[in-house]
């Protein structure tokens, strides 16, 4: 046999493995298209759900994690959402990507009693989990990149949320991250099939916390207020 009849079985077996892995991806964009919106567009929502993206060496929020803050910020002064969850890691000393989150919503002007933090949020579908089971919410708009938006809103419908998305286009500022990040996507997305399947507990789940209701008691308060 010619050595380019023994190489065809292998990309064959190459490209189909390829199409295989893109199937999650391509699955994820089209199961959760009518859940996506512009900011403008996106219907109201009791809470904001901003997933977090890294906090540089200075404390302050990485390029991306910045714009998804102020896509809240945005959403809250046009009162489209009554409360912000942050979600983050804060699994090491010196380093908590939820009160760095916080903080830069309170400079923008979101109030503090508005503001709730998670402090396990360490991946996705652990933000989407802590956020129905531990902080009680039933409908959210997830803020995100774009590259990140289906599979956030998919994993968090898929834990029990009525969840609709909003992402920010960073490929004008951050171009290579942003390929990046799509590319990523589509190994991330065979993961979050496994996980829509399998249904792991988060890697902290705990108690039942009240950030989220007493955020949103006070939005009722102001709101009833003469």
């Amino acid at each position: 046999m010619r050595p380019g009849r023994r190489r065809l079985p292998l990309l064959l077996a190459a490209v189909a493995v390829i199409v295989l892995g893109c199937v999650p991806f391509v699955w994820q964009l089209f199961a959760t298209s009518e859940h996506r919106y512009g900011v403008e567009e996106v219907p109201e929502r009791p809470v904001a759900l901003v997933l977090g993206a890294g906090v540089r060496p200075d404390g302050m929020p990485s390029h991306l994690l910045a714009q998804r803050l102020e896509l809240a910020v945005e959403l809250y002064e046009a009162d489209r959402i009554e409360a912000v969850l942050v979600s983050g890691d804060n699994g090491v000393d010196h380093y908590s990507e939820t009160d760095t989150m916080r903080d830069y919503l309170i400079e923008a002007g979101v109030p503090a009693d508005r503001i709730a933090g998670d402090h396990a949020g360490f991946a996705t579908w652990d933000s989407c989990v802590r956020a129905t089971e531990v902080f009680g919410v039933e409908e959210a708009v997830v803020l995100t990149q774009d590259f990140h938006v289906p599979r956030a809103v998919g994993l968090c419908r898929a834990a029990g949320i009525d969840a609709v998305g909003v992402g920010d286009n960073s490929f004008g500022e951050r171009a290579t991250a942003t390929v990046y990040g799509w590319v990523r996507e589509v190994p991330a997305a065979v993961a979050a099939l496994g996980t829509v399947l399998l249904r792991p507990d988060p890697t902290f789940l705990g108690e039942p916390e009240t950030g989220v209701e007493e955020a949103l008691a006070r939005a009722a308060e102001e709101s009833a207020a003469p």
